[in-house]
């Protein structure tokens, strides 16, 4: 049975720089709680379409972006008291500059998994920002003992979600100094 997970967060920074923040594989790990100790492994980058000119030149952040097709291999652990790291590939799928990706698990531990993210310009109390939108659908292996465990996944997700909730305006603070410096 496939399943659904969603989470959403805002943060005061332009959509050009959390897309961009976003689409950069390497970026991963800093989202990730430390526990997981989320790493990298292997990157097959297809390049995505042109990236808009944003009218403003201080919008124009340069990034490397893993567009349709290309395929990210990461481990981590999923569980902190178990010692077993787990390998995971996935593909991007869908790709809009500004707007969302999707990538999906090619190889790993779930039967199904694919992540929408989706990124757009908000205004909230006068201050112009971006949604982040998660959608994750994913079933786990194993039929009657995947569904079991189900619950407990979902509990990881939303845990992982609410440390990167609170990660991504630290992490995006620090790109967007990165960004102005590398003018």
């Amino acid at each position: 049975m496939t399943r659904r997970f969603e989470s959403s967060d805002w943060v005061p920074h332009p959509v050009e720089l959390v897309f961009a923040f976003f689409a950069t594989p390497s970026n991963l790990p800093h989202l990730m709680p430390p526990e997981a100790q989320a790493r990298v492994e292997d990157v097959r980058l297809q390049p995505p379409p042109p990236r808009p000119v944003a009218p403003d030149p201080a919008r124009r952040f340069k990034s490397v972006a893993a567009g349709t097709g290309s395929e990210i291999l990461f481990s981590f652990y999923p569980i902190k008291w178990l010692p077993q790291r787990v390998s995971w590939t996935s593909r991007i799928v869908d790709f809009e500059w500004n707007s969302h990706f999707t990538d999906e698990q090619v190889r790993g531990p779930f039967a199904v998994f694919r992540h929408r993210h989706g990124i757009e310009t908000e205004m909230r109390d006068g201050i112009e920002g971006t949604s982040v939108t998660d959608t994750v659908e994913y079933a786990l292996p194993g039929g009657v003992f995947g569904n079991a465990a189900a619950g407990a996944v979902w509990k990881q997700l939303a845990k992982s979600f609410e440390f990167r909730r609170k990660r991504l305006a630290e992490v995006l603070a620090i790109a967007a100094r990165q960004a102005v410096h590398r003018g």
